[in-house]
């Protein structure tokens, strides 16, 4: 990452008419402790170069972990005889590489890799302690994944930035068993924050063992959930999935391209919905906001350099914009957003997801529930299903509560619904005002693999006449 490493590269960059070089190096830790027992600890560091080169309209790439003056100069020279392979065979003619300037750092108060890590781990077994105390249950569980990653990207246009990222992601896990049933109750696997370890000191994740442990014992005595249409009130730990596959994935410029439909799928979302379309209730709102403190995928810039700012995605219900950079703007036609992204250095950057929000309404969570004759409150995703297009889709919840003339009532297991993404967003009948920063640190897509972090914040919602169903 130093200026040393990049006069390096710069004496030995290739004779081509634009380059970047993009720098990584990536540190993280995970600890765990099951059943009171401290698992192997897993560190990781990694480093390298992504190059990137461009030759009338042709470019290539190539990445290396070798950042001496040798190992750069034949990193470029790979990348020089890509770009020569592909001129005439390009979708699109190249961009010129960003000229920005610019830093950004997570904000940190309590750095995870200078704490003692005695004083981690026993948090971690405190924490799967508490998770126990019931002779019904089998299996619990206390995760914490750190991570600490730094950029640095120049270009031969005089671009230079760099950006610093500390995530901190703490997981909770306890299973119930009685004869061959089993049910599970988790927090935590709807991503995490950018931060330091003053992120574990948070209220609601200090009283998450208690309330899991009595939690996963009622489901464990509850009924199955009654199958029907009936009324759905989602916490923003099950809205983090249902943002993510039904809003995120479908609005992914390359995808509606067409270029990941040998792997990830496409997407039900057409060209022509841009600007017109009826994504949702008119309560629906969307951004990109890369902006926003503490949250799972907040940055300055893109991995390409672009800078990263506030977009609406969906206003009042219309869609309006995609999620995708330069590259796949200038192919469509279409309005994207800065949210090109690589997992590591040796991968290029494409069309990800950042901090894809859905904004606050004007109703609390009491006044969302008493809106509801029939219905039911679900939580905490447990099984998704969705089809190639992003559209229809199933999904399961751990926990769930029956909703009865406004009231929530009894506890119900195993429950399910359904819908289809371009009638679902539709029946939003209200927003919750009390927004929740969530996410997922394992969103997959793109040949090679890449997986990436993603950041949702989300309120409560309700919809209107959603199938659900029981069942394991």
């Amino acid at each position: 990452m130093s200026d040393e490493l990049v006069r390096r590269f710069r004496a030995v960059a290739p004779a081509v008419e634009h380059w970047t070089l993009r720098l990584v190096q990536n540190r993280s830790r995970r600890l765990a402790v099951r059943q009171d027992v401290l698992e192997p600890v897993h560190e990781s560091h990694d480093h390298g170069a992504m190059i990137a080169v461009t030759s009338g309209d042709g470019w290539g790439y190539a990445a290396t972990d070798d950042l001496s003056s040798a190992g750069l100069r034949t990193a470029g020279a790979v990348a020089q005889r890509w770009a020569a392979a592909s001129r005439g065979r390009s979708v699109s003619a190249p961009a010129l590489p960003s000229s920005a300037h610019g830093r950004y750092a997570s904000a940190v108060t309590l750095p995870w890799a200078d704490a003692d890590l005695a004083d981690t781990v026993a948090r971690l077994q405190d924490w799967c302690r508490r998770l126990g105390g019931d002779a019904r249950i089998s299996d619990r569980q206390a995760a914490l994944w750190c991570s600490l990653r730094g950029t640095r990207l120049v270009t031969s246009t005089g671009g230079d930035i760099s950006q610093r990222f500390s995530l901190v992601s703490p997981y909770l896990e306890v299973t119930a068993s009685r004869g061959a049933e089993s049910q599970t109750r988790s927090c935590g696997r709807d991503g995490g924050r950018q931060g330091g370890l003053e992120q574990l000191s948070e209220p609601g994740l200090a009283a998450a063992p208690e309330r899991l442990a009595l939690e996963v014992i009622s489901l464990l005595e509850a009924p199955d959930c009654p199958s029907g249409t009936r009324d759905l009130v989602l916490l923003p730990a099950q809205m983090v999935l249902q943002i993510h596959e039904s809003i995120g994935h479908p609005l992914e410029l390359d995808r509606i391209l067409g270029d990941e439909r040998n792997y990830a799928g496409t997407s039900f979302v057409t060209p022509s919905m841009f600007g017109s379309y009826r994504y949702g209730s008119p309560l629906l709102n969307v951004s990109n906001e890369p902006e926003r403190a503490g949250e799972f995928a907040s940055c300055a810039f893109d991995d390409e350099g672009a800078p990263a700012t506030r977009e609406m995605l969906i206003k009042d219900g219309i869609l309006l914009r995609g999620l995708g950079g330069t590259l796949s703007q200038r192919r469509s036609g279409l309005p994207g957003s800065a949210s090109t992204r690589a997992c590591s250095w040796n991968r290029a950057p494409i069309d990800r997801m950042a901090n894809l929000n859905l904004l606050a309404g004007d109703a609390s969570l009491e006044q969302l529930v008493g809106g509801v004759e029939r219905g039911i409150l679900m939580d905490t995703n447990r099984s998704w299903s969705i089809d190639d297009a992003r559209n229809k889709f199933q999904f399961g919840c751990e926990y769930a509560r029956l909703i009865t003339d406004g009231r929530v009532g009894k506890v119900v297991k195993n429950a399910n619904y359904r819908g289809i993404s371009a009638s679902f967003w539709r029946s939003l009948s209200g927003v919750g005002t009390a927004l929740e920063l969530c996410g997922t640190p394992n969103c997959g897509k793109g040949e090679p693999n890449q997986v990436i972090h993603v950041g949702h914040a989300s309120p409560p919602c309700r919809f209107t006449a959603i199938d659900v169903f029981g069942g394991g």
